[in-house]
């Protein structure tokens, strides 16, 4: 079936929750790539984001030429951006050079992302993922333990501030999960990543909230008046799933629709408040 003539970050959004359950995943990869070259994207700043997912879908179906093909087109649109969505096009580049045997590039591509790993939240999750691909766990232990250190400033400190508090988050949640799967022993840092997860899921907890149901600001003084525990206000009411979803609880509607999360730091925040994740309920997960 043919895409829309003209692509949203939300059809995108879209395209990449639904693409793998399409009766040709390849096919929907390949027209994604034409709606960019047809410049059919809403915002062609989008393009990089675009063939990242094709690249995507096409790997997922052993499709490595394509996959390879459409991940450096990501890659050369995103151009000289360092953000995090550009980092996890890189990253992606990576895993497909380990794929189809070009084990060198990849390292050298992942190496140049590893400054991220002090930067942005995700980038743990997408460089580890790449170097787990590549058979490189081990390799992804040490960056993310040096990265741990470099964030906390002394070996065996404490976060500086709320920023460091919630990357610290990150990079120790990934860097336990890898511990785990190496059977390496519990240490001080794995310590303190229940301590802050134990903090996170502290200030989430509130009896009537215990499925994290979230009320749009629509529905919220309406549905405040028989719930006066939901909060004092709609902002203090996200704030509080919002970090109740960092820790790990699923986060629904009050009509029982579940959120997706994690967020997509450039997609719209889940709140509806019509901002960038980053922009908006980001930040909360960090205080």
């Amino acid at each position: 079936m043919p895409l829309k003539t003209e692509l949203t970050r939300a059809d995108l959004t879209e395209i990449r929750r639904s693409a793998l359950g399409a009766a040709d995943p390849l096919g929907v990869a390949a027209e994604l790539a034409d709606a960019v070259d047809a410049k059919h994207l809403a915002d062609e700043q989008e393009a990089g984001y675009a063939f990242a997912l094709a690249a995507e879908i096409a790997e997922s179906r052993g499709k490595l030429d394509a996959a390879l093909r459409y991940a450096d087109r990501a890659v050369e649109a995103n151009g000289d951006r360092d953000d995090s969505e550009a980092g996890a096009a890189r990253a992606l580049r990576a895993r497909v050079l380990f794929r189809v045997g070009r084990a060198d590039e990849a390292m050298a591509e992942l190496e140049a992302l590893r400054p991220l790993l002090t930067q942005h939240a995700d980038a743990a999750a997408y460089i580890g993922a790449g170097l787990a691909v590549g058979g490189r766990n081990q390799v992804a232990e040490q960056w993310l333990t040096e990265a741990v250190k470099e964030t906390l400033g002394t070996r065996d400190g404490e976060p500086r501030d709320a920023d460091d508090a919630g990357l610290l988050f990150f990079l120790l949640q990934q860097r336990h999960r890898l511990r785990h799967v190496l059977g390496l022993p519990h240490d001080s840092h794995d310590n303190l990543a229940e301590r802050l997860e134990t903090r996170l899921a502290d200030t989430a907890e509130q009896p009537a909230l215990a499925d994290l149901v979230f009320y749009p600001r629509a529905e919220f003084d309406e549905a405040k008046a028989s719930r006066p525990e939901l909060g004092e206000n709609w902002d203090e009411h996200r704030a509080v799933l919002e970090k109740g979803a960092v820790a790990g609880r699923e986060l629904h509607t009050a009509s029982g629709a579940r959120i997706s999360w994690p967020p997509e730091r450039n997609a719209a925040c889940w709140c509806g408040s019509g901002l960038k994740y980053k922009k908006c309920c980001l930040p909360r997960s960090r205080g």
